[in-house]
């Protein structure tokens, strides 16, 4: 079975058209709060909207089996953030008690876990997964005791008949970062303190990685003489020399790593957001820098960053520059039903005069 998993996401490789290499990252900021912030990018449009969860509301997952639901649960928070093909799950959110994550591409090495009819009933898709625990829990600790207890399965997107491989990372609101993998059929968890992620190999991987490029500072390199000639830098950032400027995972992993430990804490929750949409600016893929050889061309769909301390959203996209925002607690955290809010708002210029 885990064979034929393994198969059918390298083919979904091969011949989906779509490419997917987002960035994330984690801030603390002097206001005592915290910032997450990611890119989402994608070979086709994922139609996403901004979504809102109300408390109380009946989740049911799928089953590989047609005929078989699976985990049924009632959302205990509230939930806001960004969803894909007009679906009641999320990309990408942060619910009433601070709890942020969002969902990363992860192809090559997602397998999950073989479900029997037996434990249908404590399963859902990865997919769902950070549906699941946005609407449940309030801490990093909450989920590592009750995630053990469910399974992941392959159960296919509705409609879409497709297995997406990911992973994904949760921060909460005392300053704590975890990374779900689920890698031959096995949970893998990782306390994260750099609060960054990509996408493939495992992220383990990426942590030994670093060690090639413990060289790199914010400080520029200092003068130097050889054989009585002394050379100095020809401009201002010798010290990130070696840094790589790609978009692989692994290069933007080195390069969102060297920018979150640089940056100094911002003053405020607003001056965070700033921060984190300005080191997200160096990993925005425009349109024709990343195709694969079919001629699809991924780009940044969408770049968000959560206050964490105020559950606000924000939210640019590739046609809009302008950030656009959403505050959960000005919803009705109580209301029947989830709701979605349209993102495709035109852009704003300011004329001087």
């Amino acid at each position: 079975m885990k064979k034929i998993i393994a198969i059918s996401f390298l083919l979904l490789l091969l011949i989906a058209p779509k490419l997917f290499s987002c960035t994330g990252l984690f801030l603390k900021n002097k206001a005592q709060g915290y910032v997450y912030a990611r890119t989402l990018e994608f070979g086709q449009d994922l139609y996403s909207q901004i979504l809102f969860v109300p408390r109380k509301y009946t989740f049911t997952s799928p089953t590989p089996a047609a005929d078989q639901g699976g985990l049924t649960w009632h959302s205990k928070y509230a939930v806001i953030g960004t969803n894909a093909f007009g679906f009641n799950y999320f990309v990408d959110g942060v619910n009433e008690k601070g709890l942020a994550g969002g969902l990363f591409y992860f192809p090559g090495f997602a397998e999950y876990q073989d479900i029997t009819p037996q434990n249908y009933k404590k399963s859902l898709p990865m997919w769902e997964l950070l549906t699941w625990i946005l609407t449940n829990f309030s801490s990093i600790q909450e989920i590592k005791q009750e995630l053990p207890n469910i399974y992941v399965s392959t159960a296919s997107i509705p409609g879409k008949e497709e297995i997406p491989p990911a992973h994904l990372i949760i921060h909460d609101s005392w300053g704590n970062s975890l990374v779900i993998e689920y890698v031959n059929g096995k949970l893998h968890l990782y306390d994260n303190p750099l609060g960054v992620i990509t996408n493939s190999p495992p992220f383990d991987w990426h942590l030994t990685n670093l060690r090639n490029y413990i060289n790199l500072s914010p400080i520029n390199a200092p003068n130097k003489t050889m054989s009585g000639i002394s050379f100095s830098q020809l401009g201002q950032g010798s010290g990130m020399l070696g840094l790589p400027g790609d978009f692989t995972p692994p290069s933007r992993f080195i390069r969102i790593t060297a920018f979150t430990q640089s940056a100094p804490e911002a003053p405020t929750e607003l001056d965070g957001i700033y921060q984190a949409f300005h080191l997200l600016n160096n990993f925005d893929i425009p349109k024709g820098t990343v195709a694969d050889k079919s001629g699809v061309l991924e780009y940044t769909q969408w770049t968000s960053a959560i206050d964490m301390k105020n559950k606000v959203y924000y939210i640019k996209t590739y046609e809009n520059f302008q950030l656009q925002k959403i505050e959960l607690m000005k919803q009705n955290l109580m209301a029947e039903k989830p709701s979605t809010f349209s993102l495709n708002y035109k852009d704003r210029i300011h004329e001087i005069k």
